[in-house]
């Protein structure tokens, strides 16, 4: 496979693990990428022996696996821009050479898609740690990017020189990179699919370097920022909405409060979605306002509605009420407004 290859960052690994795991893939690849992300200076020799047989790439000081693969696909496509495959794996030996030739083979097929081994995690051998992380993932890409996916922590995946350029521009330098790399397949309408590997775990799995604080942080920024910004915006809507319906002394007043309240609230978040969700389109921004006129003219007509059959405040059913336009808002957002076209 002379256009095939095959990158494994690595960060003070296990040299016995590492060593055995390459001289299988030797067997399999002529072309293997190392990344040598910073080890300490201890591990100079043994990356040194490496080069007389593989390709190592050196960062001097650590920089994190989102940055050690970018490098990779940096590397690749500046001397090797004609690459059929690269498929990057894991140095502490989850992944089986089987594994890694199914994700070179289905590359192969499908150039224009990300290939992704996906473990099983009903396994009894799978770290609570791990089963427990991909589960919360899974659903938080489930609700906010609208992706199901078997396994979003995999290493194993892989990538056409087409889908190399692309994600060499995702943003992140550690673990939120393969993260981030699975949102921008949404974003530029990149297909994912899977395929079911071993799932293999070495002592617990504790040559990992995932710091589960820092680097979970790092995960789930994104969709702390959108919960944040959208939060935000609600309060602000719903505190304008009070102070309004206090000043206006018309029979209108809840429709006009609910009015002024969401245009000023829908500015403001639109503002910060603009940035969050990656806006792709010119016409988002129309999109955005025309949601933003339906659900106002909802959200006014429903509370005042409402508020003349139950005798509660009128500022708790408008809590109550925009709770589930929110839910509704947020998945047409998802999917229509600032979704990127085909």
């Amino acid at each position: 496979m002379k256009n095939v290859y095959i990158i494994i960052p690595s960060y003070n690994p296990d040299q016995n693990i590492m060593n055995e795991f390459l001289k299988k893939l030797k067997k399999s690849f002529n072309n293997i990428i190392i990344i040598n992300d910073g080890s300490d200076e201890n591990y100079n020799y043994f990356f040194d022996k490496l080069k007389n047989d593989y390709i190592v790439l050196t960062h001097h000081i650590n920089q994190g696996k989102g940055r050690a693969i970018k490098t990779a696909f940096n590397y690749l496509l500046e001397d090797h821009p004609n690459f059929e495959v690269a498929v990057t794996a894991d140095c502490d030996g989850q992944h089986s050479v089987d594994d890694i030739k199914k994700c070179v083979d289905k590359t192969i097929k499908n150039p224009s898609s990300l290939i992704i081994g996906v473990r099983n995690f009903n396994k009894y051998n799978v770290p609570t740690k791990s089963k427990f992380g991909n589960k919360i993932t899974r659903n938080v890409f489930k609700i906010f990017i609208g992706l199901n996916i078997t396994d979003t922590q995999t290493g194993l995946r892989g990538f056409s020189s087409e889908t190399a350029k692309i994600f060499l521009k995702t943003k992140g330098e550690r673990y939120e990179y393969e993260t981030n790399m699975l949102i921008d397949c949404k974003e530029h309408n990149i297909d994912i699919k899977e395929v079911k590997i071993k799932t293999i775990y070495i002592d617990e799995n504790k040559t990992s370097h995932f710091n589960p604080l820092k680097d979970s942080i790092s995960i789930y920024k994104l969709f702390l920022k959108y919960i944040a910004s959208s939060l935000s915006a609600f309060l602000l809507d719903i505190i304008l909405f009070t102070l309004l319906l206090n000043i206006i002394n018309t029979k209108e007043n809840i429709l006009i409060a609910t009015i002024i309240g969401r245009i000023i609230s829908s500015m403001y978040n639109f503002s910060i979605n603009k940035i969050i969700f990656h806006k792709s389109s010119k016409s988002s921004k129309y999109k955005y306002f025309l949601l933003v006129i339906i659900q106002m003219f909802v959200s006014g007509l429903s509370v005042t509605f409402l508020s003349k059959i139950i005798n509660i405040s009128s500022i708790i059913i408008k809590v109550f009420v925009d709770i589930i336009i929110f839910v509704i808002n947020f998945i047409i957002q998802r999917e229509w407004v600032f979704k990127k076209k085909k």
